[in-house]
């Protein structure tokens, strides 16, 4: 059986109603050949295939003026292509897998398609979000090559770089980013809270790559090519990155919660880390635990809940509003942001609806 957190390629466009939003359409992969596309109404609606998110001649149709809520389309997943749906009103919405169909990858998914609060949709292949990817196939890399990326942003720790260098960067010719900092400085708060807050702080100590990534977004609406960014595990430091942009876009907060706990279904634990001599990194504490615990071909994220059941996302959202008054507030006193950097990072970021 099929469900949304079960490793389904699904996702795609919300509508969003007040404080809630749903899925208006979504594009689940059914194998490596076949996408199921589904929407929540009936009007007629010519469906293209495009390999970029705009409609033009060299786009193929797969459907004319359908009224059928279910469609089985051929997209192998060895092709990054979007699905673009015209009305006959003129109106045109863009659906997408948002999760990298790789055979060794891990939590690697496009962060377009949500619609704000304000109607305006998050677009898509502007940037990407993943965790550590050092043991991709030929096949991976071939589909990662379709996504035009331009800058890799890197928010790990010195000592997980060391011992897992990124290659995406250099394969796609594309700029690196990323500031120094110790593995211990993020650890040891995050241990010392026992599970509970474990976020608070990050915001300061990874303010540097939180600059940078947002920057970064920031040119690519000058042709820089889409940004790649990543931790090690895609969950953390780059589910607070997501969550921030998410917030200060306007997606309302149960979309970002719910695109947040995606992770411990996404995860791939196993392909997150190449194996290595521990001994060759002494003085590494990060390789050390690593060494201790390789998880199996199997193995499962655990939930992001406190060990009193709260998300850990929810619990650091609401600090964020009492120390900042919310994200915009935040990349502003920390970050340093004008309002007119905001406004590009919207402009670069969303587009209307329909």
């Amino acid at each position: 059986m099929r469900t949304a957190l079960s490793g389904v390629l699904a996702i795609a466009i919300f509508a969003a109603s007040g404080a809630e939003a749903r899925e208006q359409v979504t594009v689940t992969r059914i194998d490596s050949n076949r996408v199921e596309l589904e929407r929540d109404d009936a009007h007629p609606v010519t469906i293209w295939l495009s390999s970029d998110t705009r409609l033009d001649e060299s786009d193929s149709r797969v459907a004319e003026a359908t009224t059928a809520r279910k469609l089985d389309i051929d997209l192998p997943g060895s092709k990054r292509e979007y699905l673009i749906l015209k009305g006959a009103d003129g109106s045109v919405r863009v659906a997408a897998e948002r999760v990298m169909p790789l055979e060794q990858g891990s939590n690697f998914r496009d962060i377009g398609g949500y619609v704000t609060k304000d109607g305006h949709v998050v677009r898509w292949g502007k940037a990407f979000r993943s965790g550590a990817q050092p043991l991709l196939t030929e096949g991976d890399l071939a589909l990662v090559d379709q996504l035009g990326i331009g800058t890799v942003v890197d928010l790990r720790s010195l000592e997980e770089r060391q011992i897992n260098p990124d290659t995406i960067d250099d394969r796609e010719g594309a700029l690196f980013v990323s500031n120094d900092y110790s593995i211990k400085a993020l650890m040891g708060p995050m241990m010392a809270r026992k599970g509970e807050h474990i976020y608070e702080g990050m915001e300061k100590l990874l303010a540097p790559q939180y600059r940078s990534l947002y920057r970064q977004i920031m040119a690519e609406g000058d042709g820089a090519g889409a940004v790649l960014y990543h931790c090690s595990a895609g969950q953390d430091r780059t589910g607070v990155a997501t969550a921030l942009l998410y917030d200060m876009l306007g997606v309302d907060r149960e979309t970002i919660l719910a695109d947040y706990h995606l992770s411990t279904e996404l995860r791939r634990p196993y392909w997150e880390m190449p194996r290595f001599d521990a001994a060759e990194y002494p003085d590494n504490p990060i390789a050390q635990h690593y060494a201790r615990s390789y998880p199996e071909k199997g193995a499962k994220a655990e939930p992001l809940y406190t060990p009193g059941g709260q998300s850990h996302l929810a619990q650091f959202f609401a600090y964020l509003d009492a120390a900042y008054g919310g994200s915009a507030g935040y990349m502003k006193q920390v970050l340093g942001f004008t309002d007119a950097d905001l406004a590009r990072l919207r402009s670069v970021m969303l587009r209307p609806a329909r």
